[in-house]
């Protein structure tokens, strides 16, 4: 019995044994199997651009990367969201070049595991693989998009004011809404680079309402004309101070003929004359040369006028030495050929490029004339002489000008109150430093008025030069007061902040 039962138990445990062996066996296969798996698919810890694809063959994993970055970009505009494809962005992946990365990687992996290795220290073989991101993105696809999908359908431009007519002035515009688009590109760009932050928050940027623009202004000032009725012409010449832009045009019944045309200079003709008595001063400018200069300009005397001439520049060719200053500075078609008292000879008769033009025929008068364009000139030039120490009048007269005589000069035509054309559209107060001009011709009959300004506003310094001719004969009332509303169009179109209230 005794030797039954140690068989027994024999035999037992020679089965166990067995059975172990071939469980030890069959577990070693199973994880032959598995390691031989790994040279098939990717490692366990496998992590390709933030991706997780341990396990996967080749193709999954391509296909996870694909979905993970393939997620559209969250763009917040204000209120709005967009969902933006990366494809539509520009943005690549280089997946072959990622995938081939992680199989080097992953022959790494195998090689120094072994078979043993990996039996006996799995844990060892968690430790995780990383290859970085490889893409690329095409910054002019995102700008593209940017300007062709998100520019359009969300931003608002801004309006610029528009004319008010009934009131002269300009209703306000409205400001716009943009966005920096350098800094939209380079958070779009963060964004498709990451897995995490898909979102986008576009920087809003308001735009002030730009100021109208001149063919606008130009085009209320010519309805201005049309709705006063006036049939004759009216050239304007309008110079901003601070930025140097000009306006400059003609206008007759609905057309626009060239400008630059002769016009009897009148009064105006003074300002030249002002600077060619101050080009022959010496300072200190005695008592009674300072009253001839103020009658002269605030009070329009002819007598004072000659005078000068004949004192300070020459008592023959005075009048031709003004015109001779003129020239210097380049302005040809101004000029004064003779004195100003009663049956004064004609000294020169000058020839123009303005008074030689066959298309238009103001008649000017033979002893003074000039454009709009070249006394704005010369009122530029006083304006910088005395503001900056530069300018025509300093280059040419060398010396003989000084900014504190160009100073004395805006002073007398500041000294010039009249209450009329430019000045009656401007509100009370406005510096202006100016002078005007009209005379009745041989028939007895007014048929020119002028005004050349310098204007001093909140809303810029400029230049204003308005001549207005008619053939028949220019009503003064109504001269006056259409120069007057162009006058008032000008000033609120420099300060449009204060004349926004009128025209909304």
């Amino acid at each position: 019995m005794r030797n039954i039962a140690s068989r027994t138990w024999l035999y037992l445990l020679r089965g166990a044994s067995l059975g172990l062996i071939i469980a030890s066996i069959s577990l070693t296969f199973l994880q032959w199997i598995q390691y031989q798996k790994l040279k098939l698919n990717f490692p366990p810890a496998q992590i390709i651009a933030g991706v997780p694809v341990g396990g996967t063959d080749r193709q999954t994993a391509a296909d996870r990367l694909r979905q993970a970055y393939g997620t559209p970009i969250e763009i917040h505009y204000g209120t709005s969201t967009i969902q933006a494809s990366p494809q539509d962005l520009g943005f690549q992946l280089d997946i072959d070049a990622m995938l081939s990365a992680a199989e080097n990687q992953q022959d790494t992996f195998v090689k120094l595991a072994g078979f043993w290795k990996y039996l006996w220290h799995p844990s060892d073989l968690m430790n995780a693989l990383d290859v970085p991101l490889r893409a690329s993105v095409d910054e002019t696809a995102i700008q593209n998009y940017l300007k062709d999908v998100i520019a359009p359908r969300y931003t608002q431009p801004p309006t610029a004011p528009q004319p008010a007519m009934e009131s002269l002035s300009w209703i306000a515009g409205h400001p716009g809404i943009s966005f920096d688009m350098q800094q939209a590109i380079e958070d779009i760009k963060n964004a498709l680079f990451t897995l995490n932050q898909r979102k986008v928050t576009v920087l809003l940027v308001q735009e002030p309402p730009p100021p109208p623009d001149r063919e606008k202004l130009q085009f209320f000032l010519q309805t201005v004309i049309d709705r006063a009725a006036f049939d004759g012409l009216v050239e304007i010449y309008l110079s901003n101070l601070q930025s140097g832009e000009k306006l400059h045009f003609a206008y007759q019944n609905g057309t626009n003929p060239p400008a630059d045309i002769a016009f009897t200079a009148a009064s105006t003709i003074k300002i030249p004359i002002m600077i060619s008595v101050f080009r022959r001063l010496e300072p200190p400018i005695r008592d009674d040369i300072q009253t001839l200069l103020n009658l002269m300009i605030s009070e329009s005397e002819n007598e004072a006028s000659d005078k000068l001439m004949e004192t300070v520049i020459n008592p023959v060719r005075g009048p031709l030495m003004v015109t001779e200053d003129m020239r210097a500075l380049g302005l040809n078609n101004t000029f004064l050929a003779g004195y100003f008292y009663m049956d004064a000879p004609l000294l020169e008769r000058y020839h123009t490029p303005a008074n030689t033009r066959t298309d238009i025929d103001l008649k000017p008068d033979v002893y003074n004339q000039t454009t709009p364009a070249e006394m704005g000139t010369v009122l530029e030039a006083i304006y910088q002489c005395a503001e900056t120490n530069s300018g025509k009048l300093v280059e040419t007269f060398i010396g003989e000008i000084t900014q504190d005589e160009c100073r004395e000069m805006i002073g007398l035509l500041v000294s010039d109150k009249l209450p009329y054309l430019i000045t009656a559209g401007l509100p009370e107060g406005t510096r202006i430093g100016h002078k005007h001009g009209w005379i009745e011709e041989a028939d007895g009959l007014l048929h020119t008025m002028s005004d050349g300004a310098i204007i001093y506003s909140q809303g810029g310094n400029y230049v204003l030069a308005i001549y207005m001719y008619h053939p028949k004969h220019l009503i003064f009332d109504q001269g006056n007061q259409l120069m007057a509303n162009l006058s008032t169009v000008i000033y609120n179109y420099f300060n449009l902040t204060t004349s926004n209230a009128n025209g909304s």
